[in-house]
């Protein structure tokens, strides 16, 4: 059964509200001329696609910001999208390479264009210019030199798989040489360019 938009919307609300300090307000101002245009697009992105459960809300989100990239729209929409994406566990590198890999495909004036109004984006948000490396970068760099107890699995798994999960986290499942199920998991944490922490479990 098809949930009435009126329902959507306010879900969508407090979704928005969830993900944006002083989310209502925001949107109230965003759509005071046009309400009715608020009720649908708040609706049908933050009501009905943000809680679709194929994707999860970092990779939606950068879905989300690739689209308006490539669509030449770097006012309102990329201002409220870095905000939910940040929010939804995107770290400031990752949403500068969503517009890198934009730029292949959708052309280098919309990154550009993207690129400097994320200069006064960034600025407005206290974030760093450039910002530090992302934190699968970060993963990626120690798993080249690792140490302990960490540079022992490997040793035994070698072939490796790292997947931020959040701004200052990061799965690696490794694996043997002929292995499709992983021997062990690491849980790396991030603070800047250090991995801070690294928790291993490993099959038994």
């Amino acid at each position: 059964m098809t949930e009435p938009m009126a329902e959507l919307h306010d879900r969508g609300r407090e979704n928005f509200a969830g993900l944006v300090d002083g989310g209502k307000a925001r949107l109230d101002a965003l759509f005071a001329t046009i309400p009715a245009l608020g009720e649908l697009a708040v609706g049908t992105v933050y009501g009905h696609l943000h809680e679709r459960p194929a994707l999860d809300a970092r990779t939606r989100e950068a879905v989300s910001l690739a689209a308006i990239v490539a669509a030449g729209m770097v006012g309102p929409p990329l201002s409220v999208h870095l905000r939910t994406g940040l929010a939804a566990g995107l770290s400031p590198a990752e949403i500068c390479e969503v517009v890198v890999q934009t730029a292949a495909f959708a052309g280098f004036p919309r990154a550009v264009s993207a690129a400097d109004q994320l200069n006064r984006l960034f600025e407005g948000h206290g974030l760093p210019i450039p910002p530090p490396l992302s934190p699968r970068e970060v993963v990626l760099a120690y798993l080249a030199a690792p140490e302990g107890e960490v540079a022992g699995v490997l040793t035994e798994f070698p072939r490796t798989e790292a997947q931020a999960t959040g701004p200052d986290r990061v799965l690696v499942s490794c694996f043997g040489d002929d292995g499709d199920v992983p021997g062990a998991v690491l849980h790396c944490v991030v603070d800047g360019a250090d991995v801070t922490s690294v928790t291993v479990f490993q099959a038994r």
